[in-house]
């Protein structure tokens, strides 16, 4: 096969640069288990001599078929690059959904009290109900008869940062109301509205557990138990009483400057309240999620149950379809149930929760509820007590850092290398800038700056290879003069020559993929860090969602209803950065005219394919990909004008031709796999020729 070395397209973050064509994939297919791959992958070919990897595209075939087999071996390679990038891209890309043009102000929200304790009139819920028969309850709820019947009242827990509201019959949260967020929602006009952000309020969501309760037939739910609350301060207590003085108590303790609750769950007199031989609570939690981002599907591929085995890394069930997770007896520190930005978690503390089961249900756009999550989980009581702490509000990293039982990873910045180079490079480095500047656009820039810059020694090597390259166009041109359309010759002798002057034909691969770690860790950071959400730059409205420059009045497969203005900016920055790089390629290396018109369309289609995934995704990402674009043409114009000496580089191609060569080596191991080919090439030849023989007698 000739030697095909593909120019590059600027492709944002320098994807594809130069004089390598570089890419791979990442965190395809399902999240949790192949989280791994990319990196994997990754590993194992820097693991490889670096001439290793570069031979197997260096096969030499016969020259009667070596147009149509390198043609179509390039079509085929291509083919599945594009394939591999697609299925990742449409696995972690959200689907279309429309957005709104532009962001209303919040609409007319309750009004926020005085932060306090309130019991807002012991509000009855609940009418009177017909009682039924003492003897009637006694059988079906046992020792609880006593809170089988009574009133169900609303009772409220405050500070600066949330409201959370209680309901007595089962003593359970029933809505918790943050001050400082708001969910944005489309109206029936396509405009934005704002509304606060309320957890856990869907009315058909469940609390509870299942009491092994002494006397009763079967296990009793708490949510069937109507809970006597008393308030002291800033806690309320519930308590269910038993027919023997004693009682089920749930006790919520609200921190002053932070969404925490210090949860506390009592068996009084657990020998006598409790059936014989249990000591053991069964916890049922059934979490009808709410649609709180303006793209509610990729919002919904970022909200899931995540749990934490004790001894091992967070885990989760699937993002994308049902799924079912069971640990068994395996002990489990905390569980989360979590949109893209929120998450309301359950952290034990004096035990760990056994008997673990988690699921995700998804619903379609037309149910009112974003997703199902379920929890079910035996708690083992030390003393007749379970201590917990309560968790809902924002995913921000260090709040959720501060609880030490990494909690932090419900945010899904990535695992293996990306997810590390997000949480303890990028955001620390975002949150430093924050503290200077306060436009989330402008902090992009920035940091895409620095980046740029921490990535310069790479840019510059890729450049110098460049011009390296460009030192020996005069030689290549002279080799295709004098070999014609003779391609297999002609890429043998282009190789010898490389290697005569000891010029690697493919050296900007490699700084190309030191960076792709990088690139494909803001790729998960954006759409993940809630620092992002509902800040707005420019026309974008929201950058943790896509952008609107144009509202189409029908729908395009892959591009929904609108256009993405920053998408368009970095396509055309492609496209023209492409061109430039094309124009200053050594065609005499492509191969045969034919190889080389297949990466000229592949060179100019990647960056409009790449428009259907962008299109709808976190316009942060696309403004980054727009800054890393017109950085990386500023790099390259001047390093090629300030730093680059033309004449010095050709003084050392010819140095380099002088100075006798070292054993070993990419060079030698290519110059071996030439001579291979060429003793198989002439093997074959002889079979061939005996083979006419026979035929001819």
């Amino acid at each position: 096969m000739p030697i095909v070395r593909v120019q590059a397209s600027a492709f944002g973050a320098d994807l594809v640069h130069n004089e390598g064509f570089c890419t791979n994939t990442t965190e395809t297919f399902s999240r949790r288990q192949t989280h791994r791959f990319f990196s994997a992958t990754f590993a194992a070919f820097l693991s490889k001599p670096l001439g290793q990897s570069l031979l197997a595209g260096f096969d030499v075939t016969r020259k009667d078929m070596e147009d149509r087999q390198s043609t179509l071996n390039t079509i085929i390679g291509m083919g599945l690059i594009f394939l591999l990038v697609y299925l990742w891209m449409q696995y972690s890309a959200p689907p279309q959904q429309p957005q709104p043009a532009s962001a209303e102000q919040p609409a007319a929200t309750d009004t926020l009290t005085t932060p306090g304790v309130q019991t807002l009139d012991n509000q009855v819920k609940t009418t009177a109900q017909t009682v039924p028969d003492t003897s009637a309850l006694v059988g079906r709820y046992g020792i609880f008869a006593p809170a089988a019947t009574g009133q169900s009242q609303r009772v409220v827990l405050e500070n600066d940062l949330a409201r959370i509201t209680f309901d007595s019959k089962g003593g359970r949260i029933e809505e918790v109301f943050l001050k400082k967020y708001y969910k944005s929602r489309p109206d029936s006009t396509g405009r934005l509205v704002k509304t606060p952000v309320r957890l856990l309020a869907n009315p058909n969501n469940r609390f509870e557990y299942l009491i092994p309760a002494a006397g009763a037939p079967n296990r009793i739910s708490s949510a069937e138990l109507y809970f006597e609350p008393t308030q002291e301060g800033r806690t309320v207590i519930f308590r269910a009483p038993t027919t023997n003085g004693g009682y089920f108590e749930q006790r919520y303790t609200l921190s002053d400057n932070n969404y925490e609750l210090d949860y506390r769950v009592r068996v009084h007199q657990p020998d006598q309240t409790l059936a014989p031989g249990h000591e053991a609570l069964f916890l049922k939690w059934v979490n009808h999620l709410d649609k709180l981002e303006p793209n509610q599907d990729y919002e919904r591929t970022m909200s899931t149950v995540y749990f934490k085995p004790e001894d091992n890394s967070p885990d989760y069930c699937n993002c994308r379809s049902d799924d079912i997770e069971t640990l068994g007896e395996r002990p489990v520190r905390w569980v989360s149930h979590a949109n893209q930005f929120f998450n309301t978690s359950l952290i034990a503390r004096n035990f760990t929760f056994a008997d673990f089961t988690g699921e995700t249900i998804m619903r379609t756009n037309a149910d009112p509820a974003l997703k199902t999550l379920r929890t079910s989980a035996r708690i083992p009581l030390q003393d007749g007590e379970a201590r917990m702490t309560v968790f809902a509000g924002p995913n921000e990293f260090e709040l959720l850092r501060a609880y030490g039982v990494s909690l932090e990873d419900i945010i899904p910045f990535g695992s293996s290398i990306f997810g590390a180079i997000n949480r303890w490079v990028i955001h620390p480095l975002f949150d430093l800038l924050a503290r200077f500047i306060g436009n989330a656009g402008i902090i992009i820039l920035v940091l895409t700056l620095i980046v740029k810059l921490l990535l310069y020694p790479l840019t510059y090597r890729i450049v110098y290879n460049q011009a390296k390259m460009s030192a020996l166009k005069p030689k290549i041109e002279d080799l295709r003069k004098k070999y014609g359309d003779d391609q297999q010759t002609l890429s043998v002798e282009t190789m010898k020559l490389y290697s005569e002057f000891k010029v690697n034909p493919l050296g900007g691969c490699l700084p190309v993929l030191l960076q792709m770690p990088i690139w494909f860790a803001l790729y998960r950071f954006f759409p993940a860090a809630i620092e992002f959400r509902q800040a707005s730059f420019l026309w974008a409205a929201d950058l943790s969602s896509y952008d609107v420059a144009l509202r189409l009045p029908f729908s395009i497969w892959g591009l929904g209803d609108h256009l993405s203005a920053f998408t368009l900016i970095w396509v055309a920055t492609t496209l023209w950065y492409t061109w430039y790089s094309m124009r200053q390629m050594d065609s005499a290396a492509m191969g045969n005219p034919e190889q080389m018109r297949v990466m000229k369309y592949m060179q100019y289609g990647m960056p409009v394919m790449f428009m259907f995934f962008f299109n709808t995704f976190a316009s942060g990402l696309t403004l980054y990909l727009c800054f890393s674009n017109l950085l990386n043409i500023g790099q390259t114009f001047f390093t090629k004008a300030f730093l680059i000496n033309h004449e010095k580089i050709k003084a050392q191609l010819e140095a380099n031709k002088n100075r006798p060569r070292k054993a070993g080596g990419w060079r030698d191991r290519i110059d071996a796999m030439m001579r291979e080919q060429q003793r198989l090439r002439e093997e074959q030849a002889k079979r061939e020729q005996q083979q006419q023989r026979k035929k001819t007698k």
